[in-house]
C-alpha cells in the first residue's frame, strides 16, 4: 500500500507529521475546528454524528479501527465531520459484526484524515489553548497554515442548515399498537435518540426551521428537541418557536436541543475551552444526588446564572462534577426538562436512560393547553 505523506497545522502554529488517510481533501486540504473524544470505543458512531459538522475529530484513545465498521451503527445518513486524527489506524478489522476496515467508511463518506499524529501532544495543546482551527493534508506547510488562520471554527456558524433533514418524516413506533405521536426536531438527530422515542410511540421527524404552530396542528403527545452542532445563538428562530410551545405540550431536549431550551428560556449560552467529548464525564443529578457517568458531545453550554430570565421557574437538575457546567434543566409546572449529556448514549455508558422513561411519563399525563402562542 502507497504511503501518503501529510502533515496537520493547527491555527497556533503546531506541525505534526502523519500519513494520510481516506480519501484525498479537495486541493490537498482539510480544515475544521480541531477536537479531541476521549471515548475508548465507537469511533463509527462519533464519525457519523451530524454534531461534528464543522470539527476535525482527534481519538484520544491510540488504537483506531480494530473492530472495523458495520451499516447498523451509523448515527445519521452521512458523516458531517471535516476529518480524523488517529494515533494508529488498525491494518486488520476483526469483529463478527465488521463489514469492512475504517479505512472503508471514510472513502464512502468522502471524510478525510490523518495516521501517525501524536494525539497525546496534540490533546495537550488543545486541552490549554482550547479547541482552535486546523488544517491537514499533502498540500505545502504554508498553504496548510494559511487554511488553519482562515477556517472559521463553530463560533457564530449556523451549522444546522447543512444537517437538517429537508422533508419531515416518519418512523413508526417498535410497538404497532402503540398510538401516541412524538413530533422531533432534528437539529442535527442521531439514530440512536429515534430508536428510543420509537419505544415510546410513532416519531414524526421535522425540519429545523418548523415553526410551533406547524408542531402544535400535528396534535403531538410530546415535542423532542434533538442534539445537534455549532453555536446555538446561530440556530435561525429555533428559540423563539420552542419558547411558543412551552406550556402546551411537553417537551425533553438534549444537548443542541438543551441549549436551545435554555435560550428559549431568556438563559445564555457560552463556548468552552475544548468542550465536553467523550463517554466518562461525571455528572451529579441534583434532585436525586444520584452520580452518572455520561456520554457528552458539545462545545457550548447553558449559562446557569441567567436561567429564568423570562420569569418561569427554572431550576438546574444536573451539574458536570468535572468544571460544573449545567448539564440539565428543568421548567417547573410546565413538563419540560432537557439535559446536556447523551442519555441514549450511543457509544457511552446508559445511566441516564432513565430520562426516556421520564419524557414517557410526562407524555402519559399530557393534557394540551390551549393554542400555540396563548
Amino acid at each position: 500500500m502507497t504511503v501518503r505523506e501529510g502533515i496537520l497545522v493547527l491555527q497556533d502554529g503546531s506541525v505534526f507529521e502523519g500519513e494520510l488517510i481516506g480519501p484525498a481533501a479537495p486541493n490537498g486540504i482539510a480544515t475544521g475546528e480541531v477536537v479531541f473524544n476521549t471515548a475508548l470505543s465507537g469511533y463509527q458512531e462519533i464519525i457519523t454524528d451530524p454534531s461534528y459538522a464543522g470539527q476535525i475529530i482527534s481519538f484520544t484513545y491510540p488504537h483506531i479501527g480494530n473492530y472495523g465498521v458495520n451499516p447498523d451503527d451509523n448515527e445519521s445518513r452521512a458523516a458531517f465531520c471535516r476529518g480524523v486524527i488517529v494515533r494508529d489506524l488498525a491494518r486488520r478489522a476483526s469483529n463478527y459484526r465488521s463489514h469492512g476496515h475504517l479505512d472503508t467508511l471514510l472513502e464512502q463518506h468522502r471524510i478525510p484524515g490523518i495516521a501517525g499524529i501524536d494525539t497525546r501532544r496534540l490533546t495537550r495543546i488543545i486541552r490549554d489553548v482550547g479547541a482552535m482551527p486546523g488544517a491537514f493534508g499533502d498540500a505545502s506547510e504554508a498553504d496548510l497554515r494559511a487554511a488553519a488562520d482562515a477556517e472559521p471554527g463553530t463560533d457564530g456558524v449556523d451549522l444546522v442548515t447543512g444537517v437538517t433533514t429537508a422533508e419531515p418524516y416518519v418512523v413508526d413506533a417498535a410497538d404497532a399498537d402503540n398510538r401516541r405521536l412524538i413530533v422531533a426536531y432534528d437539529f442535527g438527530i442521531k439514530t440512536t435518540i429515534v430508536r428510543h422515542l420509537t419505544e415510546l410511540g410513532r416519531v414524526e421527524i421535522v425540519p429545523a426551521g418548523t415553526s410551533a404552530a406547524d408542531v402544535i396542528a400535528r396534535d403531538p403527545d410530546g415535542v423532542f428537541l434533538s442534539n445537534g452542532p455549532g453555536d446555538p445563538e446561530f440556530v435561525p428562530d429555533a428559540a423563539d418557536e420552542i419558547a411558543r410551545l412551552i406550556g402546551h405540550v411537553p417537551v425533553f431536549g438534549i444537548c443542541l436541543g438543551h441549549q436551545l431550551l435554555g435560550r428559549a428560556l431568556g438563559a445564555g449560552t457560552v463556548k468552552l475551552p475544548f468542550g465536553h467529548h467523550g463517554g466518562n464525564h461525571p455528572v451529579k443529578n441534583l434532585v436525586t444526588d444520584k452520580i452518572e457517568i455520561t456520554s457528552q458531545n458539545h462545545n457550548f453550554a447553558v449559562d446557569a446564572d441567567t436561567l429564568g430570565s423570562l420569569g418561569k421557574d427554572v431550576r438546574m437538575t444536573h451539574v458536570n462534577l468535572n468544571d460544573g457546567v449545567c448539564e440539565g434543566l428543568e421548567v417547573v409546572g410546565e413538563r419540560c426538562f432537557s439535559v446536556q449529556h447523551h442519555p441514549e448514549a450511543g457509544p457511552g455508558p446508559h445511566d441516564s436512560r432513565y430520562l426516556f422513561a421520564q419524557f414517557d411519563e410526562l407524555m402519559t399525563a399530557k393534557p394540551m393547553i390551549g393554542k400555540v402562542g396563548t
